[in-house]
């Protein structure tokens, strides 16, 4: 049986070397599920995807420099039938809901994460506030 509440907090330096830890954490949350029914294996992609995507988003946006304390912090939280990621960064930030969909017809980087999160995620909000910014990601598992 799966505990109801598990929390995991990994700040990760801005450099974007650490994508793949981030990305084998989601995974690994996926994998240790026990009373998750779905397909375990798409479960673990996603987050990867997800985690991976927006922790590369924050580096690149969300940094002001390279000074050691604008340090991306991941949270990846489980509670009850819920997966709350929420990505810390300290940038200027943006509106969410002003961001565009990506250019099929000619794609590029700009925008595909997001769109990409959006996809498989079941909610994503942006929220911009005095100390720093968080993407908040829910999936809800059942």
């Amino acid at each position: 049986m799966c505990p109801s509440f598990i929390q995991v907090d990994v700040v990760v330096p801005t450099q974007t070397k650490y994508l793949d830890l981030i990305g084998s954490i989601g995974e690994r949350v996926a994998k240790e599920l026990d009373s998750y029914t779905g397909d375990r294996a798409a479960l673990a992609y996603q987050l990867n995807l997800v985690l991976t995507e927006a922790t590369v988003n924050a580096i690149k946006h969300g940094c002001c420099d390279n000074d050691p304390q604008n340090c991306v912090k991941v949270t990846i939280q489980l509670q009850d039938d819920d997966l709350n990621i929420k990505v810390y960064d300290h940038g200027q930030g943006f509106d969410l809901e002003k961001v565009p969909l990506p250019d099929f017809e000619h794609p590029g980087e700009s925008g595909m994460g997001l769109y990409l999160i959006r996809s498989v995620m079941d909610s994503v909000t942006y929220t911009k506030m005095k100390e720093h910014n968080v993407l908040e990601i829910i999936k809800h598992l059942k």
